[in-house]
Formats: structure tokens, C-alpha cells, sequence
């Protein structure tokens, strides 16, 4: 598998929830919950706006590859964005002393709540595995997932979500 693993999505969810319910931690909440949902990148992710998900979808321009992205705000992200008052010019993801996220404090947040093995690609490929499932594990869903991450095809996709790796293990421990 490339880099760090991936959540299990419904664990991630509860735990974005917490931190928002809890006032452990809100904003951080927010940006599990959005993550794991839209599966952006993490310099993508840090610049939406509170207007952005107050829509029913929103367009970015994505950093690394300078296309624009159409995103859908879902239920879940809905739920989650209930708890905020915030101005609509506001960035989601800023820490205690306002200032947007960097992504190393997003990175070393993750480990907090998570793992070691956790980083902020950690919520790009959950949102990927959680289409991957529920797409029946099919070639429709890398197909998809491979466009909607910008990769030049679903064999780097599988590599990315390490699909394949996976397999192997199950083959070792189904015997």
C-alpha cells in the first residue's frame, strides 16, 4: 500500500462526532467527517468555506492538478455541519487561535486521534474505500474513483487504495 492506511469509515464518523459533540475538539470534528465525505486532498479540503458547505454542491479548483472538482454536500456532512454557527466567509478547518490548519497540524492530529499509520491522505482513501465497498468491490468503482481522484487510470487507483494488497492477505489468511 502507498503511505498511510486507510479508516474504517463508520469509526471515523463516530469519532469526527464526538470531537464535535464532546467540544473536544469541533472544528477538527468537521474536518474528519468532511474529509472522509469528499475525498479531496488535504490543501483542497483546508480552503472550503463554511458558504461552500452550506450549498447543496460547490466547485473548487483543485491545487495539485488545476482542474475544477464539482462536489456534492451529502447527509452526512449536513448532520455534522448542524453544530456550527460560524460566518459564512469563514474557513471550516482553523485551529483554536483562528488560523487555518497547516497541513502538519492535520497530520499530527490524526495520529492523535487515530494512529501512527494515519495521515491526511488517511480520509482521501477512506472515502475511497467506502465507494470501492459500496460499489460491490466492482470496476465500475475504480472507474469512477480514478476519476474523481484524477489518477490516469484504475490501475493506480487500486494501487493507491491498495486493493490488490489486501486481496493477497485475505488469500493467506483464507487458507
Amino acid at each position: 500500500m502507498i503511505g498511510a492506511t486507510y479508516l474504517d469509515f463508520d469509526k471515523a464518523t463516530a469519532k469526527g462526532l464526538k470531537l464535535i459533540r464532546t467540544g473536544d475538539n469541533p472544528t477538527f470534528g468537521l474536518l474528519i467527517v468532511v474529509g472522509i465525505n469528499l475525498g479531496l486532498r488535504v490543501g483542497d479540503l483546508l480552503s472550503i468555506t463554511f458558504a461552500d458547505l452550506r450549498k447543496e454542491s460547490f466547485t473548487i479548483k483543485e491545487q495539485k492538478t488545476g482542474k475544477d472538482r464539482e462536489l456534492k454536500v451529502n447527509d452526512n456532512i449536513r448532520a455534522v455541519l448542524s453544530y456550527f454557527n460560524e460566518p459564512s466567509e469563514y474557513f471550516c478547518f482553523r485551529s483554536q487561535k483562528s488560523s487555518v490548519y497547516s497541513s502538519q497540524q492535520v497530520n499530527r492530529l490524526l495520529k492523535k486521534y487515530f494512529n501512527k499509520d494515519t495521515s491526511s491522505h488517511s480520509l482521501r482513501k477512506t472515502f475511497g474505500r467506502r465507494v470501492w465497498n459500496n460499489y460491490g468491490k466492482s470496476d465500475e468503482a475504480l472507474l469512477y474513483l480514478s476519476e474523481i481522484f484524477n489518477h490516469t487510470s484504475p490501475s493506480i487507483t487500486r494501487k493507491y487504495l491498495g486493493i490488490r494488497q489486501q486481496e493477497i492477505n485475505d488469500i493467506y489468511m483464507n487458507l
